[in-house]
């Protein structure tokens, strides 16, 4: 493959990420002449055309969308190429892609990179922060944290520590409002809710035994926000009931701050993992973090979960 044909594939990647041509010009240092004459060769060598460009925006043709899967395949296989060699002579360097929730990424995450970073100073960080599922092909994603095992079968999961959702409150929101003592008592109070590209998350499961329960919260009544870490401030503040991942709550329960609702009916999860393509070859500084982060969490399972019920225990 000619090197020009990969720079054609580069840029259309980058032009269907940016959603615009000439930000996928700039940034690859081309001008908007050059970045669309580059575009026009490459649709005409394929015979194809990859954009629909009827809109502002540009818009993937379907022959596009099948397109940018390969080309994502082998632009990352040249990368990971490219940085073996490197990290061969100079070390471990290069710039680890990640994703991971809001909450968890702005607070404990953070933090561990933090200390990840101090270890392997050469290496820089892109993280990705969102409550929503990221599509690690399409959104170039080295490895995702991810409060449950995807259903990809494409992707590798490796389990990282025990989770469970609690629902939890502020003192001052429960001296306000009473305290509930089974999931049926939940009918009127007030709930923050979290809101994903696939939709509000205002289902809530319960089990105690093989009994088993739901409570869904009335959209127009709840406080909603798609930034899980927004939801936890609002909880902090005493605006109503959360429902948060032990790892974001852990702290604020161990503090005081929050207190969890109906402990003893609590499900049982998958669990926490690192999420990763099923390549053979995996770049030695993705295989550094996910090391870093199988310690990390067995220690922060031990220090911040030690003293809080797990549920079925």
């Amino acid at each position: 493959m000619a090197t020009d044909r990969l720079g054609d594939m580069r840029l259309f990647a980058e032009a269907a990420a940016l959603g615009s041509l000439s930000a996928a010009g700039r940034k690859l240092a081309l001008s908007p002449a050059a970045a669309s004459a580059r575009l026009f060769k490459l649709e005409a060598a394929l015979h194809t055309r990859l954009f629909d460009r009827s809109t502002r925006q540009l818009r993937l043709t379907e022959e596009g969308r099948l397109y940018l899967q390969h080309c994502l395949i082998a632009l990352r296989a040249i990368d990971e190429a490219e940085a073996v060699l490197q990290e061969g002579k100079n070390g471990v360097r290069g710039k680890l892609r990640i994703s991971a929730s809001a909450d968890f990424g702005r607070h404990l995450l953070n933090q561990w990179l933090e200390e990840f970073i101090s270890q392997h100073p050469d290496l820089k960080i892109a993280l990705t922060l969102s409550d929503s599922m990221s599509n690690l092909l399409q959104d170039d994603i080295d490895l995702a944290i991810r409060f449950g095992r995807p259903q990809d079968g494409s992707l590798i999961a490796r389990p990282l520590a025990p989770n469970w959702r609690v629902l939890c409150a502020a003192p001052d929101y429960l001296a306000r409002h009473g305290e509930p003592s089974s999931p049926e008592e939940l009918a009127g109070h007030q709930f923050i809710v979290l809101v994903t590209a696939a939709g509000p998350l205002n289902t809530f499961h319960f089990a105690q035994g093989e009994q088993q329960w739901s409570h869904t919260v009335t959209m127009e009544q709840a406080w909603e926000t798609n930034d899980g870490a927004l939801a936890r401030s609002w909880a902090l503040a005493g605006h109503g009931i959360a429902r948060k991942t032990i790892w974001d709550a852990a702290a604020d329960i161990r503090a005081g701050k929050l207190k969890i609702l109906l402990p003893g009916f609590s499900a049982s999860e998958a669990g926490v993992h690192a999420v990763f393509h099923s390549s053979k070859y995996m770049a030695p500084r993705v295989r550094l973090l996910l090391d870093f982060l199988i310690a990390r969490f067995a220690h922060a399972t031990e220090e911040l979960l030690s003293d809080i019920a797990m549920p079925g225990r």
